[in-house]
């Protein structure tokens, strides 16, 4: 009898279970030279971006992080959350295309086990990406988020579309969305008793409303507003793209349309990414 994990859980892990697989699926028939193809990612390949991945759902597994130092001459590592990060990446980076492909196989198989076979209430608090700790929900919340965000980043490398309207976009979007009341209300500093609409298109369509209140705090909601003092229209890939940190506003401003207080808007764009 498999034993399902708790229900608040199943969405994360399904949507995990099915962002992994594609990268696995996008990842096996690579040759050597594939593996070193540069990603959206600031200074990570291919084979980065899966040690990442590789490295992370270890820890989860509970594995001992690896004892290594990282090079202090990384460009890309910029702060002490980059360095912790780029340790279970550096730790792989000579290794062969068979390495990492079996290592990714036999850490998904792990995880999955442990995944399928998950009792804890989804309020267990349990180590999070960076040694913190944070609920078992949030924790598998964010692991799916990264997973997606991640096969993105591969496909986009790679020049293998897909997945926009998969389980783990809509965590995303919903994850990133999250992050949007502060990016309106406290870095872009949107005035007080003002609303900032956002309009997305494409394969995950939405509209949301940043609501200003007279303290300066930001809240979202799904309501229509009436007079909102800018309205940023954009296609899913492009929100995501910005959200997360792969692209700077300026590179994208040919697929977002602005309306209204312009900067504002460009404040906005600027402090769009709402991801370390």
């Amino acid at each position: 009898m498999t034993v399902q994990p708790h229900p608040a859980l199943q969405p994360y892990a399904d949507a995990w279970t099915h962002s992994v697989e594609a990268i696995s699926e996008l990842v096996l028939p690579l040759t050597e030279g594939e593996w070193n193809r540069a990603t959206p990612c600031p200074g990570w390949s291919v084979r980065d971006v899966v040690s990442h991945i590789i490295g992370i759902e270890c820890e989860q597994l509970g594995d001992p992080r690896p004892i290594h130092t990282v090079a202090r001459d990384l460009r890309h590592v910029v702060d002490e959350f980059s360095r912790y990060m780029e340790v279970q990446v550096d730790v792989r980076r000579h290794h062969t295309a068979p390495e990492m492909t079996s290592e990714l196989e036999y850490t998904v198989i792990r995880r999955s086990r442990q995944l399928r076979n998950e009792k804890r209430d989804p309020a267990t608090m349990v180590r999070g990406p960076l040694g913190d700790q944070v609920t078992l929900e949030h924790a598998l919340r964010l692991r799916a988020f990264d997973v997606w965000i991640h096969e993105q980043d591969l496909r986009a490398a790679l020049g293998a579309p897909g997945n926009w309207d998969s389980p783990g976009a809509y965590v995303a979007r919903d994850l990133l969305l999250a992050g949007l009341p502060k990016v309106v209300a406290k870095r872009a500093a949107a005035p007080a008793n003002s609303a900032v609409v956002i309009d997305v298109h494409g394969p995950l369509e939405f509209m949301r409303t940043v609501r200003v209140d007279a303290d300066g705090r930001g809240t979202v909601d799904k309501s229509p507003s009436l007079g909102p003092a800018v309205t940023l229209t954009m296609d899913w890939e492009t929100y995501v793209r910005l959200a997360a940190g792969r692209v700077r506003a300026h590179t994208v401003a040919d697929r977002v349309k602005v309306e209204g207080d312009v900067e504002l808007a460009d404040a906005i764009l600027t402090q769009f990414s709402v991801t370390p």
